[in-house]
């Protein structure tokens, strides 16, 4: 039974993780478009999730973990805005190095993810249950 209470532990942190990158591909969305105010002001910068695998004592498995959010250092695009207040003097604007397209397929790599985690918490709980049905 500690085994099928482990892999529980286990897709949990997966979970745990997939949300959490789901929650920087939704700031990432919801930034696309967000310039700096002034010619200086840098834009958003797309951010970016490391996951890493470790060893839990009190699961005696490798969990996922998230290992670090960082920045995508990746240029800024540029758009030509001459009556922006953010435009330089040849009338361009710095852009985020947002990219939806692959914000959308990360979001939807991480949904994946997160429901083959939950797949497994499903079938586990349902073993434990038959489990017990047959020891009573």
């Amino acid at each position: 039974m500690s085994d099928l209470r482990s892999a529980i532990d286990v897709a949990a942190t997966g979970m745990r993780a997939q949300s959490e990158r789901m929650k920087i591909v939704a700031q990432n969305i919801a930034n696309a478009d967000s310039v700096g105010a002034s010619p200086n002001q840098d834009p958003y910068r797309r951010q970016t999730i490391t996951f890493k695998n470790e060893y839990d004592r009190a699961v005696g498995a490798e969990v996922v973990m998230v290992a670090k959010r960082s920045v995508d250092p990746s240029p800024f695009g540029y758009k030509y805005q001459p009556g922006h207040p953010a435009a330089d003097e040849h009338g361009y604007v710095r852009t985020p190095n947002v990219d939806s397209l692959i914000e959308k397929a990360d979001l939807k790599e991480a949904q994946r993810s997160y429901e083959a985690n939950l797949a497994v918490i499903e079938a586990t709980k349902s073993m434990l249950g038959r489990t017990l049905d047959l020891l009573r």
